[in-house]
């Protein structure tokens, strides 16, 4: 078929393409500053309370502003140019690390600080999420999106990678160096999408008027969507349950002695994984069976997490982690296409936006969930019995969602609905 002979066409075509190497670079940039944020802030709140609480909260200030704005961003990202909306937001988390920066260099910032700068940056990135992830249909072709999902996403964990491990470094020096480098790379990241001159508007799209129908348009369409209702809770609860990334510095600072660096590297472990993952699915792009594969994937997820929740071992835990990273680059890689492939562009914005707020529950709200659960169970039961969450989660999505298992290629087009 032509679909498929264009998509199996050199995967380097793509980053020949300006407009994707400085949406690459936008995306890479605002992640890289974002694991930096939360090696310092995560290391610092611990150093200052030594409360796996606090840790939770952290998360938990990150997720409360994206719950409450997710419908409002998703028609902000609809109706304005999402390059823009995605650049002023990089430039205020930029400004918010700046003022923190300073604010460390004076000896002011303290733990509400720190909350502070979590639910401001948390605020700022459900906007930025959204209009990022809907800037990909408009650069590329559809039957490109597979490959330039998997490439987008590498970035994203290329930066995972680089970020902690940078962040534990830079944290040596002091955490406001840590906050100094993230003002320069959130700013660099502003510069690069606004950049951005090839972009395609989609052909008679009309920019939507706010109205209460308008404004729940996405959840609408998702509700009607069984496939892609399937696959963004299947990642909702799994990774929720399974949310032991938490709960590193408990395991870095009291079980595994590892120290600012070794909580970076752990930190790292799962995104080496997904990178791996991300980088052979931008080669060989995953069309058949995308749903049995994404419930497979969750389902090793679950078992690595239990794997290193049991681990006292460095060595150990860390092969864990890369387990886990990646098998989860296969659940972000299916559900950020089917999401894609199968939503209209004048509502990818509202898709994207609850698809940003499955993500940040899954992962902010999961960890404020392991942070409570270790502070009643201790950190071990946390993860362990989250671990085993997940694997059952895998099993019962099978029979919730037929829909999701019974996909036969991530090109299948959704049914009308009636």
């Amino acid at each position: 078929m032509q679909e498929q002979s264009n998509g199996d066409a050199p995967a380097k075509a793509l980053l020949k393409q300006s407009a994707f190497r400085r949406f690459w670079c936008a995306r890479g940039l605002t992640s890289l500053s974002f694991q930096m944020l939360s090696v310092a802030i995560g290391w610092q709140m611990y150093a200052l309370t030594h409360s796996a609480f606090a840790l939770g909260m952290v998360g938990f200030c990150q997720f409360l502003p994206m719950f409450l704005l997710t419908f409002v961003v998703g028609h902000v990202a609809d109706r304005y140019d999402r390059r823009y909306v995605a650049a002023i937001c990089q430039a205020l988390e930029g400004l918010s690390a700046g003022i923190v920066f300073v604010a460390s260099v004076a000896g002011w910032l303290t733990p509400t600080g720190l909350f502070l700068l979590a639910g401001f940056v948390g605020a700022v990135r459900a906007f930025e999420s959204p209009s990022l992830s809907a800037l990909l249909p408009r650069m590329v072709r559809r039957e490109e999106l597979p490959r330039a999902t998997a490439f987008s996403t590498s970035a994203n964990q290329a930066a995972q990678i680089l970020g902690p491990a940078l962040g534990g470094l830079f944290y040596l020096a002091g955490a406001s160096t840590v906050y100094a480098v993230c003002c320069v790379c959130f700013i660099g990241a502003s510069i690069s999408v606004s950049g951005i001159t090839t972009y395609h508007a989609a052909a008679g799209a009309v920019r939507p008027k706010f109205t209460l129908e308008s404004l729940f348009g996405g959840m609408s369409f998702i509700r009607r969507e069984k496939v892609i209702l399937g696959a963004l809770s299947l990642d909702l609860f799994a990774v929720l349950f399974g949310g032991a990334t938490a709960l590193l510095p408990v395991y870095a600072h009291d079980m595994l002695h590892a120290g600012p660096i070794g909580l970076g590297a752990l930190r790292s472990a799962p995104a080496v994984g997904a990178l791996l993952g991300t980088l052979w699915l931008a080669r060989f792009p995953l069309r058949d069976r995308p749903g049995r594969t994404m419930l497979l994937g969750i389902g090793v997820f679950g078992i690595a997490t239990v794997v290193f929740g049991l681990s006292h071992s460095f060595v150990v835990s860390l092969a864990a982690l890369f387990v886990l990273g990646l098998a989860d680059t296969i659940s972000v890689v299916v559900r950020s296409a089917l999401v894609q492939l199968r939503t209209p562009d004048e509502m990818l914005g509202r898709v994207s936006a609850v698809n940003s707020l499955f993500i940040g529950t899954s992962n902010q709200l999961g960890e404020f969930e392991s942070g409570v659960a270790a502070a009643w169970l201790g950190a071990k039961a946390a993860v362990v019995s989250g671990g085993i969450a997940t694997m059952l989660v895998a099993v019962l999505w099978v029979r919730l969602f037929p829909a999701l298992y019974r996909t036969g290629s991530l090109y299948d087009r959704p049914k009308e609905s009636k």
